[in-house]
């Protein structure tokens, strides 16, 4: 019979203990490896970042805006201030003060961006007073016909005085609002506040009434709005598009008494605020008007020239919340600067009657004593002063040329100042950062107490086609009574053509341009005409009698022609 082998236990044992040990190492592997794809699974930890120190920002200078020139205004050997002004003062809130630094900093930009709204928002349109025309005229035939024309009339002044109509300068101001502003114009009639691409004219006139109508059809837009004070100057439209009217008195009133300057809500009629009546802090008192002020966008500061002898920039704290309909004005830092000059007294008086033109910080003021003056607006001290000679009704006008600007500028000729009969009146052409003349071309005027020859109106500065040129209307020249529109080159000052009428001008002429850049002037004078002229050539195109005495300065806008006379008519004339 067959039997199996016995196998020895100690070997058994033995056999065992290895395959014990085996498993757990495999166990171990196993083990590891199942940590070591955790540890690859799981997200790298983030490091701690060291911070880096935190630099201190150096103050940045205020940027001169894209496209003004180079400009730093300064006395040269002349035109030291000293020479002409003998004191000046500054007050502040109510307190003088010897120092000034303007805590909002001013700066103008070029003339285009003045507005930003369409229209002519000032007397002569910006803030180098180059022009009183917006848009493209439309001109085939050369000719002039009446689109509307209506009626103005009369308020006496404190003396009993009638002022009828519209006087110098007397310009309207012409505003195409935007929607959601003509919208909330409570004032207006409801027609115009939804008729889409409304045009609004907006004349302040010599009857104590501020008047509105649609351009294209002279339809009165809203009530007039009775102020109560003779307005000879044109007022200004707050340039922001905030509907804004800031207008001054030309004399005292039979209705509201003492001269003053207002700004007025145009989006209910509403006066919001007044000042310059009877300042204390004037060395003259008479408290007009005539000037056309400036506003600084972007400090919401309010310009403004007085008679009196002060120049007045206010901060205004304008808030216009457009959702809602609602605007106020709560003015804050007042200031006020005044000057004596050295010539000041019964002759070559204080005060400003034209509007100051201003480039970058700089206002340029002409006065009633013969100064044009060059004044920081950021520290309110004087650069330079040159002697224009006579008191000065025509606004400077900035003109850059070859990247440098210059001034246009001529004065009138008051009675007895400088003589009783007849006298030269220069027509100049100055250096807008040192004062110096470039050149001057005079004219043998006459003059009549109270209504001067001279320069009264403001120079055009041709632009396009007409850019080498200047139009200056001189009054009372040849004759006594008659005028004369001369162009000049601006390079040389040496005459291109002069336009002799029968009767002077203080109207200052607009120049305006078609679509190819042809140039034609609307220009009107005191025998009741307006001319529209060719600008290359100085050749008549066309004339149009309005029936009164036309000393204010017409407006344009595209192909019209808006202007009024003493004979209580305001009148739109197309030019076709």
């Amino acid at each position: 019979m067959n039997e199996k082998k016995k196998r020895n236990p100690i070997v058994l044992v033995i056999e065992i203990l290895l395959l014990v040990v085996l498993a757990a190492a495999l166990v171990y592997v196993v083990y590891s490896s199942m940590q070591a794809n955790d540890e690859l699974n799981k997200p790298a930890p983030t490091p701690t970042p060291t911070a880096a120190p935190t630099p201190t920002p150096t103050p940045e200078p205020t940027p001169t805006p894209v496209g003004l020139p180079d400009f730093e205004p300064h006395a040269v050997e002349g035109t030291e201030p000293e020479n002409l002004i003998k004191s000046t003062a500054i007050m502040v809130d109510g307190e003088v003060v010897e120092e000034y630094e303007n805590q909002y900093d001013i700066l103008f930009d070029l003339p285009e961006r003045y507005a930003q709204i369409d229209g002519v928002v000032t007397f002569r349109g910006d803030n180098f007073r180059s022009g009183a025309a917006y848009g493209t005229a439309n001109v085939s035939s050369k000719s002039l016909s009446v689109v509307w024309k209506n009626s103005t009339g009369g308020l006496a002044d404190s003396d009993g005085f009638n002022w009828t109509g519209s006087g110098w300068t007397g310009q309207a101001l012409i505003a195409k609002w935007p929607e959601a502003t003509r919208k909330n114009m409570t004032a207006m009639y409801d027609w115009a506040r939804e008729k889409k691409d409304l045009v609004e004219v907006i004349h302040a006139t010599l009857d104590g009434y501020v008047r509105f109508y649609e351009l294209s059809t002279g339809e009165k837009t809203r009530d007039p709005l009775f102020l109560g004070f003779n307005f000879k100057g044109a007022g200004a439209l707050d340039p922001r598009g905030y509907p804004i009217l800031y207008v001054g008195a030309g004399v005292d009133s039979s209705a509201k008494g003492s001269a003053r300057a207002l700004v007025v809500n145009l989006l209910d009629n509403s006066v919001m605020f007044e000042f310059g009546k009877n300042d204390g802090f004037a060395d003259r008192g008479w408290y007009m008007f005539d000037s056309s002020p400036l506003v600084s966008a972007d400090t919401d500061q309010l310009i403004y020239p007085g008679e009196c002898g002060i120049l007045y920039i206010i901060h205004l704290n304008t808030k216009y919340d457009e959702a809602n309909g609602t605007l106020s004005v709560d003015p804050d830092n007042i200031v006020k600067w005044k000057y004596k000059g050295t010539r000041t007294g019964s002759k070559y008086w204080l005060g400003v009657e034209s509007s100051a033109a201003i480039i970058n910080h700089y206002a340029f003021l002409a006065d009633n004593g013969g100064n044009l003056m060059c004044l920081d607006l950021n520290t309110l001290k004087l650069v330079w002063v040159q002697d224009i000679l006579d008191d000065t009704n025509c606004s400077p006008v900035v003109s850059i040329e070859d990247g440098h600007p210059y001034i246009y500028i001529s004065t009138s000729f008051h009675m007895g100042w400088r003589s009783s009969s007849k006298t030269e009146i220069p027509i100049f052409k100055i250096d807008a950062e040192t004062g110096e003349i470039v050149w001057k071309t005079s004219y043998e005027c006459y003059t009549v107490s109270d209504l001067s020859g001279g320069v009264q109106g403001t120079i055009a500065v041709g632009k396009n086609k007409l850019s080498d040129m200047i139009f200056v209307p001189v009054a009372r020249t040849p004759g006594a009574g008659s005028g004369t529109l001369v162009a000049l080159k601006k390079d040389n000052g040496e005459k291109v053509w002069e336009r002799e009428t029968s009767v002077y001008s203080w109207s200052s002429p607009v120049d305006f341009y078609d679509k190819d850049g042809n140039g034609y002037l609307a220009y009107c004078n005191t025998g009741f005409n307006l001319y529209l002229i060719d600008g290359k050539t100085g050749d008549v195109l066309d004339q149009m009698n309005l029936g009164g005495n036309i000393e204010a300065s017409p407006v344009v806008y595209n192909s019209n022609i808006v202007v009024g006379t003493r004979a209580n008519r305001t009148y739109c004339i197309e030019v076709k």
